[in-house]
């Protein structure tokens, strides 16, 4: 009998009650190929790989991150609290010590899912990966994170819950949002003024293969891990850069996907993307299960697949080694960076509208950050949708200083209801949540 190096853990998690349609890329035969896939090739028979049932999220862990207008019900139906309970479950499992590792194969998605939520965009509602690690930082302890995203669009919800957080990793790499959604992700988006270099993004052009993400993974990603030191990995596993899948234009492979995860030995993963349901997700995610388990995985291989087809070209390679370069050099100049962007400021502004695709609206955001040498700074925002929803969002992060606790009170506080539909305190410092709504 064949035996994991690494116990790990599974859930699965299908949702067969949310589809955007019947024929839409994400339905269910995403994971229930898979599933089956699992199950013929015997993997829950190798001994040390555990299959364990989705539990659900409950509001309060979704509070830990998100601000859901009108309210999580609305935004969230219960394939939401399942699919982000998965993540949750295979996290208790790894802190209990039940499991070395985990892979929560759960859908919907989460990455699109940004800390305010009016409804879904890129296929997402709320966040499944910032909502399991704020789970473990309330429950573990939990402090540095990194959160390394390999789905091939770029994931603008993740880098913008932790975009002010510089005790969370977040790494991106993506198809070049030039030529895919959500047309983010370039090099100079960096984070925050206290947190600038705590997220670095990696675009890769189309037709990218397996030479070009393993040597971002090697060259880039693994020596900033070894400098992060991260008290944990999270592997945001999208599988859409697989060469045969409808909606992107990469050259990877089930093979490559393996060894992605051999080099980059995440403690978790947590299924994003991925729309090739029968040629691709089947073998991609047992060659990820077999790497995460220590197994042999040099016998998966899915139809079709012809490596001197698909190899990239000397110009690609060049293009790679020089984002490389100046995703590297960022991170090297992250203190000066930080230094220029706080300059003699009190608070940091920044406006945006933000497109919901799936639900077809947008939001317009104007966020204040204050300007902190003691902690990241209290963020306040304030949020309008075209469907009328009016917030203002107060975030007190988990090691606000004194002075930062104040102002986010007084800006809740001094906030009228005559204004706002909402006004939310989101404080982390001791884990509570208030709202006060127009009468």
């Amino acid at each position: 009998m064949l035996s994991a190096k690494h116990k790990t853990g599974l859930v699965f998690f299908p949702a067969f009650d949310w589809a955007i349609s019947p024929t839409h890329p994400e339905r269910e035969e995403r994971l229930l190929y898979t599933q089956d896939q699992v199950f013929e090739e015997g993997l829950l028979d190798i001994e040390g790989i555990i299959e364990y049932k989705a539990n659900v999220v409950n509001i309060k862990d979704v509070q830990r991150v998100h601000f859901c207008a009108p309210d999580e019900k609305t935004v969230m139906t219960e394939s939401h609290f399942i699919s982000a309970g998965g993540a949750k479950t295979i996290a208790d499992a790894v802190m209990n010590k039940n499991i070395e590792k985990g892979f929560a194969l759960v859908r919907p998605p989460g990455h699109h899912a940004m800390r305010i939520v009016h409804g879904g965009r890129g296929f997402c509602n709320v966040n499944n990966e910032a909502i399991m690690i704020e789970y473990l930082r309330s429950a573990y302890n939990v402090d540095r994170v990194a959160i390394i995203d390999t789905d091939c669009h770029h994931g603008d919800g993740t880098q913008d819950i932790y975009w002010h957080d510089p005790d969370t990793m977040f790494i991106s790499l993506h198809q070049d949002g030039r030529t895919l959604y959500p047309g983010s992700g370039f090099p100079e988006e960096l984070g925050g003024p206290m947190a600038a270099g705590s997220t670095l993004n990696v675009p890769l052009p189309p037709y990218t293969s397996e030479e070009g993400f393993l040597y971002v993974i090697r060259e880039l990603v693994l020596p900033i891990l070894d400098e992060f030191k991260p008290d944990i990995i999270i592997n945001s596993a999208g599988q859409d850069n697989h060469f045969t899948d409808p909606l992107t234009n990469m050259h990877f492979s089930a093979q490559g996907y393996a060894d992605l995860t051999s080099l980059l030995k995440p403690d978790i993963a947590v299924l994003e993307g991925g729309y090739s349901i029968e040629g691709a997700l089947p073998y991609v995610n047992v060659g990820i299960i077999l790497a995460m388990a220590g197994v042999d995985y040099s016998n998966v291989k899915e139809p079709g697949y012809d490596h001197s087809q698909l190899r990239q070209s000397t110009q690609i390679t060049q293009v790679i080694e020089k984002t490389c370069d100046t995703v590297m050099s960022n991170w090297n100049a992250r203190e000066l960076i930080r230094m220029r962007m706080k300059g003699n400021k009190k608070f940091d502004k920044r406006r945006r509208s933000v497109m919901y695709d799936t639900d077809g609206f947008y939001e317009h955001q104007n966020e204040t950050i204050r300007i902190c040498s003691d902690c990241s700074g209290v963020l306040k925002i304030d949020s309008t949708s075209d469907i009328g929803q009016h917030i203002l969002a107060v975030h007190v992060p988990r090691k606000a200083c004194r002075a930062c606790r104040e102002q986010g009170f007084e800006w809740y506080d001094s906030a009228s209801e005559r204004n706002y539909d909402m006004i939310i305190l989101q404080n982390r410092v001791d884990d509570t949540y208030q709202i006060r709504k127009k009468p």
